[in-house]
């Protein structure tokens, strides 16, 4: 069965992906110069919270639900909150991936190319991003298509590889490949790679080859809801920042452990027993 994403729209490890998201933007932005926003696995890039699949999972309740519900005033969590609602209203029924997140933001001499392979679903963003001239779409696998778009022509970018972890050994290590190509590709090229934490036990020795792997700095920002060796299908959400922004980590020091309070309270407020938190550490230290 294909991995349909809309099942787990707007769930609390899309709002930890899109907040660093936005904040790796927005840091980036800080230059005048133009960039290349990247993305391998898009999606559709607009999710209908109120469709059978999501009402199915209720997983954004406990998501983005629950983010709107804080109002937080800390910048990174507080962009989120503005960018989903430029893009979807003040309705809490629609909820903003990331390709859409991205092309609102788009400044005139940036760029952005989003892949996905599923047909229907590349159609589907066709359609979302009709209003945003400087967000093209691609159907295709994004990780193959990499090697034809770097390095652009504006010599800067920002890759977000979001696969869909059918098959979560060979997933990681595409991804793990990826990151190399693209550095070899582009030194300074600044990547997102994210990961679900399942049990970390199982994840140990792929970190360990991201350590012995790592050519660039690399920053590695968990967040997790559940105990991360515990049953649950998805207890926590990874990212691998390649090269992030100068000062990046520090920002993200103060935005991450409020996120994950704000998060595992709304599990907590489903009776379950939570033990949510974060964590923040260089795998190749920078700056």
């Amino acid at each position: 069965m294909k991995y349909r994403h809309s099942f787990h729209a707007g769930n609390f490890a899309d709002v930890h992906k899109h907040v660093t998201l936005l904040a790796l933007l927005s840091a980036l932005q800080r230059k005048d110069k133009g960039l290349l926003y990247f993305e391998t696995h898009a999606g559709r890039g607009l999710y209908d919270l109120g469709g059978a699949d999501s009402q199915a999972s209720a997983e954004a309740r406990a998501g983005i639900g629950m983010l709107r519900a804080t109002h937080s005033d800390t910048a990174e969590l507080a962009a989120l909150l503005a960018a989903s609602e430029r893009a979807c209203g003040s309705g809490a029924q629609l909820y903003a991936g990331s390709p859409l997140l991205a092309a609102q933001l788009l400044r005139p001499q940036d760029r952005g190319l989003c892949c996905e392979i599923l047909p229907p679903e590349c159609r589907a963003l066709e359609r979302t991003l009709r209003d945003y001239p400087r967000m093209r779409c691609l159907c295709a696998d994004g990780l193959t298509a990499l090697s034809a778009y770097l390095p652009p022509v504006e010599r800067r970018a920002l890759v977000l590889i979001d696969p869909p972890y059918e098959d979560p050994a060979l997933d990681l290590q595409r991804g793990l490949d990826a990151i190399s190509a693209i550095l070899a590709r582009l030194a300074n090229a600044v990547i997102a790679l994210w990961y679900p934490i399942k049990d970390a036990r199982d994840l140990a020795p792929w970190l360990l080859r991201v350590a012995a792997q790592a050519s660039a700095p690399t920053l590695k920002a968990q967040l997790w809801v559940h105990p991360t060796d515990s049953r649950v299908a998805l207890n926590g959400s990874g990212l691998l920042l390649v090269n992030p922004p100068y000062e990046f980590d520090t920002r993200m020091q103060a935005w991450l452990p409020e996120l994950a309070a704000a998060l595992g309270g709304a599990a907590a407020a489903g009776g379950a027993s939570v033990q949510a938190g974060s964590s923040l550490d260089w795998i190749l230290h920078g700056h």
